[in-house]
């Protein structure tokens, strides 16, 4: 049951984008066709779920037994951006059209706070190694919910008769905001 709240939670009732307001950047950078966002929350997937180990790992087998629990954010990074490189190594080879797709936005995985939250989050819950697992993979798909959720609006808001003050980011900003709010709907179930 544990797991069970776990995943729900971080899918839906503390979804890391709509709720937490984090990893704004990729979500409304990325966010104009389903193909890219899909892509996007693949590679974050990815990254959130090896992240989560190697972080556990040094955290509880380097960083707290050399009594270096400062560095911890510093050292995060560092393996966020490692991993984030190997994303992108692998991508250029074996998708060259989704790597062009994403093109900024996927170093900017590294400094996603998406990503480097759910990280110290893992840490400060004091999450085992499978809870950790459990944890960011969830929020990986709460993040590629949103991504996919947000992209799929605003592809049919291209097809609306918007007003013209209102096209773009204006339009996009609101439909984020009405995303969100619907979200937080979802905050009475856990």
């Amino acid at each position: 049951m544990e797991y069970f709240v776990i995943i729900i939670g971080a899918i839906f009732v503390n979804n890391i984008v709509l709720s937490q307001f984090l990893g704004i950047c990729p979500f409304l950078g990325v966010s104009n066709k389903v193909s890219t966002s899909i892509g996007m929350g693949g590679a974050v997937t990815f990254v959130m779920a090896i992240s989560s180990i190697v972080v556990y790992l040094i955290q509880y087998y380097v960083l707290v037994p050399l009594g270096i629990g400062y560095m911890q954010t510093i050292v995060f990074i560092l393996v966020i951006a490692a991993l984030v490189q190997m994303v992108e190594i692998i991508l250029k080879k074996m998708s060259p059209a989704l790597y062009q797709a994403l093109g900024i936005f996927l170093p900017l995985i590294t400094t996603n706070c998406a990503v480097l939250g759910v990280a110290i989050l893992l840490v400060q819950r004091e999450f085992n190694l499978l809870e950790s697992v459990v944890f960011a993979v969830s929020n990986a798909i709460g993040f590629t919910l949103a991504l996919v959720l947000f992209a799929g609006l605003r592809e049919r808001l291209e097809l609306a008769d918007v007003p013209k003050a209102m096209k773009g980011v204006p339009i996009a900003i609101l439909t984020a905001g009405i995303l969100a709010m619907a979200f937080m709907g979802f905050s009475g179930l856990v």
